[in-house]
């Protein structure tokens, strides 16, 4: 009888868990106590803003009074709006030719510094990964007195080394200034990118590596059919974080351009902006379309992290 009576309340005051490990009720309380305080700050500081730029994006509105609903007339208004036009495909050149860049040089640097360069390799990551740690804004101020076409360090280099018909107003110029900034993002991105692979690079077998090479393959086969294979998942990981990095870029290009000259330059970000503080259309703020256009950031960012389950589960098969 006693036996029935304790089994009857443990049965009470333990739950299976439905991975099969037993959970007690205080158990349960505590845990919910301990991610309450998380949890309500998701509401209130990322979930409830998420809404409510969702719900701003279908308004027109400037701030002041009461938003004006307007359906989904942003989002078409998007689509014959030729600075919007020119601003996603900004985007997107930029979100991809980055990310390619960051991916391939991160890959490659981390094999050197591994393989070829290990005596100094501590010196050699460090250097890289400086530019990963100054503040995006510090970088973007430097590299636009270097970019200077009259003080600049840039200028000077190619006028000191006879090159005088290269100097040029790099980000004056719509031809150069795209590509003028991926430089710099790609500059502030490598050291991090290098840091993930070369990590990824120590969990690599070095018996793989050996007995490729009794086999007969020579490095760029062994590159080719162990190293890259083998961080197919570290991949799927630096292109989400490119892709993600792309299409919220905001910071450096405003320090730099602004978007300018032109929109030459102009991302989503920084057109969301001046949209949102009244730098455009007569100084008037239109929260309303530029919510609409954090709503497009956020499904493409959306994307990038789908994209990058999907890779890193195709890796794991």
């Amino acid at each position: 009888m006693a036996t029935a009576t304790y089994k009857a309340s443990r049965t009470a005051t333990v739950t299976t868990h439905k991975f099969g490990s037993p959970l007690r009720k205080s158990q349960r309380v505590a845990g919910y106590v301990f991610i309450g305080p998380t949890f309500v700050l998701f509401l209130g500081f990322v979930l409830w803003p998420i809404l409510y730029t969702a719900y701003l994006s279908l308004t027109s509105w400037g701030g002041f009074g009461t938003p004006r609903f307007v359906n989904f007339d942003n989002y078409s208004r998007m689509l014959s709006d030729p600075v919007a036009r020119r601003a996603m495909i900004v985007t997107l050149v930029l979100t991809g030719v980055t990310t390619v860049l960051l991916t391939f040089l991160g890959l490659v640097t981390a094999v050197l510094v591994n393989a070829v360069w290990s005596k100094v390799g501590v010196l050699v990551r460090t250097i890289l990964f400086i530019p990963g740690i100054v503040s995006f804004v510090v970088s973007a101020v430097l590299w636009r007195l270097i970019y200077d076409p009259n003080i600049g360090t840039l200028n000077r280099m190619l006028g000191a080394i006879g090159l005088d018909s290269l100097q040029h107003a790099w980000l004056a110029d719509q031809k150069t200034v795209l590509p003028a900034i991926i430089v710099v993002t790609v500059w502030g991105g490598i050291g991090f990118n290098m840091l993930i692979y070369y990590a990824g690079l120590q969990s690599i077998d070095p018996n793989l590596y050996e007995a490729a090479a009794m086999d007969g393959a020579n490095t760029v086969q062994q590159f080719r059919h162990i190293t890259v294979p083998s961080l197919r998942v570290v991949t799927g990981l630096i292109v989400s974080l490119g892709l993600l990095n792309g299409f919220k870029a905001f910071d450096v290009i405003f320090v730099m351009t602004g978007g300018g000259p032109n929109h030459a330059s102009e991302v989503l970000g920084t057109y969301l902006y001046s949209l949102a503080f009244g730098s455009t259309s007569g100084s008037i703020p239109q929260l309303g379309y530029a919510s609409a256009f954090s709503v497009v950031t956020m499904v493409l960012c959306t994307l990038a992290v789908i994209a990058q389950l999907w890779l890193t589960r195709r890796a794991d098969r």
